[in-house]
């Protein structure tokens, strides 16, 4: 047989089905825990939601939970809060994490490398070990008790300024070569060249950038103390506390806080997959 033709051989369907109950088995891991919340919060107080086998299909459907968490906490306002928070720190992860990653692909200075593993080392750093630092900062800022005190942490993460760093690394530089001859600054290069080419990683950066402070948990639970400044994670715990016997509401609460991160994604998908590539591209 030639070896064009063996080379482009079907595989087994043995092999084809193995593949596709590893996918559906991962499917399952995945996607089966949010589809579990989101039959769970739209069953109602006569359905059991304990019973076995269990039902993922409700019987009869009902938004009546997700009312009663919104009559039992504020859970707009601090969803409202939680998108203020994770807004801002996207777009300050995608300008200074550009800005960083650009220069360090890009320009020639003394200690270039000297920051690269800077920004390496502090990935190593447990953001535990330094959140009573953190908060001694942000109490001598007077900026505890603020959502700025819970932005300005986390305004630029080291990860996200190696993803820039290695997407514009793999940009080619016969482009900005040219653009230099015709007379270009280092500024205009990054805003018109150099940006633009880049657009699937600042995806990356802005979707890792508002999941990280739209779950954080821990962070905003130290630094606020006024409830009317509660993000939504810290405002659904009251759910978990008082309401633990009513799994509904808890699971209603999960499903609104999931929500706009399934949105985001869904919106960025097609950039943040070009961005994987991009990020991988050595140049």
């Amino acid at each position: 047989m030639p070896r064009g033709r063996r080379a482009g051989r079907r595989p087994p369907r043995w092999s084809l089905l193995l593949r596709y109950l590893l996918l559906l088995a991962v499917l399952a891991l995945t996607v089966g825990p949010f589809l579990w919340q989101l039959s769970t919060s739209l069953k109602g107080p006569g359905e059991d939601i304990y019973r076995y086998p269990p039902s993922l299909v409700p019987h009869r459907a009902t938004l009546a939970n997700y009312g009663e968490v919104a009559r039992i906490i504020p859970v707009w306002d601090f969803a409202l809060n939680s998108l203020k928070v994770a807004a801002a720190n996207a777009v300050t992860n995608c300008a200074g994490a550009a800005l960083a990653g650009y220069a360090l692909a890009r320009m020639r200075f003394r200690g270039r490398r000297a920051a690269l593993v800077v920004f390496v080392m502090a990935m190593l750093v447990p953001v535990e070990s330094i959140m009573i630092a953190q908060f001694v900062t942000m109490r001598e800022l007077q900026l505890n008790n603020t959502l700025l005190g819970v932005v300005l942490p986390g305004c630029i993460g080291g990860m996200n300024v190696l993803l820039m760093r290695n997407a514009f690394a793999g940009l080619p530089y016969e482009v900005e070569e040219a653009a230099f001859v015709d007379g270009a600054n280092a500024w205009q290069r990054f805003v018109r060249i150099a940006l633009p080419s880049v657009k699937g990683t600042l995806a990356v950066v802005a979707i890792f950038a508002f999941m990280g402070a739209w779950d954080d948990f821990l962070w905003p639970l130290i630094v606020l103390s006024d409830q009317s400044k509660f993000t939504l994670t810290i405002g659904l715990n009251f759910l978990h506390g008082t309401f633990a016997d009513n799994q509904r509401l808890v699971a209603a609460g999960t499903v609104i806080a999931v929500l706009p991160l399934i949105v985001l994604f869904a919106c960025l998908q097609r950039y943040f997959f070009r961005g994987v590539g991009e990020g991988a591209v050595k140049g």
